[in-house]
């Protein structure tokens, strides 16, 4: 991609520096209007779903406002993370950034970025955002997995709850098996070698330099605007796909009941496992909004491996966050990570219903 760069030859000092003033002014003015619309997309669903002819705590009503709120928030989080990854890469080529983590370096890549994902307040179409600028920024594929697996699974929101509700030692173990996952399966994933089956255009993106200038000529206008041009390239491309994953998310969000979760779960039958899995996959929610299921299906009977997976296999494997990826990855690429992540989800469906 080439980045048409500011021209200097002509300006003098003085225009230059009031230009990166501007540029500067205008991009922390912006960062800080997204930051405040950010922090009122909760009244603001309220708003928009109490003009709608239904009641808000009907089905309808639920997913009006899971919508209205999901929408924005995934676009902010989007633009801000990906500007900030364009401008990062203009220091980092993503040739650069492969030699970084390549070899026995890499090896650590995967939990540092499984810890990132588990210290990141995020559901799993949030950190969609997080992965399409890693892998824009050429970091390892598999590495970006990890993150992407750990971010939802095992976030600090969802474990301060799962402690809450039902006790430390639940917690602390689905903590020490979505980690494990996270990592193992973004290893597994790294050593495929599955680049070639990213988009052409992440590809394409990722095979040359990010401006015709050499890294160390770039000025700050130059940086700014290459991280507007990542926002443009990647959000255009995404963005309806938002609109279509998070409308299928909330449809099954206001619709889905949760007693059919209770009957397929309650047993401790051999296929309550992959049946918990299959039925947890096409459901989207965050941590706060499966935990009390959770809770209900342990209160219920339900064994516990089971639904540590039904867990897992809700924020981790949503059909939205697939509905987004696709737009980055191709479908080959898509059921490879859904089989790895829900081999080890079943492991540790099995692993517990064995042992507990």
């Amino acid at each position: 991609m080439t980045i048409e760069t500011h021209d200097t030859a002509t300006d003098t000092p003085a225009d230059r520096g009031l230009d990166d003033w501007r540029w500067v002014l205008g991009v922390s003015l912006a960062g800080l209007v997204l930051y405040v619309l950010y922090g009122q997309l909760i009244p603001f669903s309220e708003w928009v779903t109490g003009l709608f002819p239904v009641d808000r705590e009907s089905h309808t009503g639920e997913a009006i406002a899971f919508f209205v709120y999901d929408v924005p928030k995934v676009l902010i989080l989007l633009t801000g993370i990906v500007f900030v990854t364009g401008v990062l890469r203009s220091w980092f080529s993503p040739e650069k950034t492969r030699a970084i983590l390549a070899g026995k370096s890499q090896i650590w890549g995967y939990p540092l970025a499984a810890a990132l994902g588990v210290l990141t307040p995020f559901c799993s179409c949030s950190s969609v955002p997080l992965f399409i600028g890693f892998v824009s920024a050429g970091i390892p594929l598999g590495v970006t997995f990890s993150f992407l697996i750990a971010g939802p699974m095992v976030g600090p929101v969802g474990l301060g709850l799962l402690y809450g509700l039902v006790g430390w030692q639940i917690a602390t173990i689905y903590l020490v098996f979505g980690f494990s996952i996270a990592t193992g399966a973004g290893f597994v994933l790294g050593r495929m070698g599955l680049e070639r089956y990213l988009q052409d255009w992440v590809r394409e993106l990722n095979a040359g330099p990010v401006s015709a200038l050499p890294e160390e000529s770039l000025t700050l206008v130059d940086r700014l605007r290459i991280g507007l041009e990542q926002v443009r390239e990647i959000v255009g491309k995404v963005w309806i796909w938002v609109l279509v994953g998070i409308g299928i998310g909330a449809a099954i969000h206001g619709y889905v009941p949760e007693e059919l979760m209770l009957r397929i779960m309650g047993g401790e039958a051999w296929w309550s496992v992959p049946a918990a899995v299959v039925v947890g996959v096409p459901m989207y929610t965050n941590a706060a909004g499966v935990i009390p299921i959770v809770e209900a299906l342990l209160g219920k009977g339900a064994a516990l491996g089971t639904t540590l997976a039904f867990m897992m296999s809700v924020i981790a494997l949503s059909l939205p966050e697939m509905i987004i990826l696709k737009q980055v990855l191709t479908l080959r690429l898509i059921a490879i990570f859904l089989a790895v992540v829900a081999s080890g989800i079943l492991a540790t469906g099995f692993l517990f219903n064995a042992l507990l």
